[in-house]
């Protein structure tokens, strides 16, 4: 059976191949932390960082199966 992972509960291998493409990473990522309640995660997400936290993001994916959570509160 195929694990689980932070991208609305998909499947892991679907994740690493959307956190690959970077619209999609920045995209799911900004919705995935707005869902969660970190809005200012979110905000963060939305309108900073957008290249380094796609290339940290990818590798948390492929490496522990979650995003990289900037702000845990």
């Amino acid at each position: 059976m195929a694990s689980k992972s932070d991208y609305f509960g998909l499947p892991y291998i679907v994740s690493v191949i959307l956190a690959i493409i970077p619209f999609t990473a920045w995209l799911f990522g900004f919705i995935t932390r707005f869902m969660e309640g970190k809005i200012i995660a979110g905000i963060i997400r939305l309108i900073g960082l957008g290249f380094i936290l796609w290339i940290v993001d990818l590798i948390m994916m492929i490496v522990s199966k979650h995003i990289l959570r900037l702000l845990p509160v």
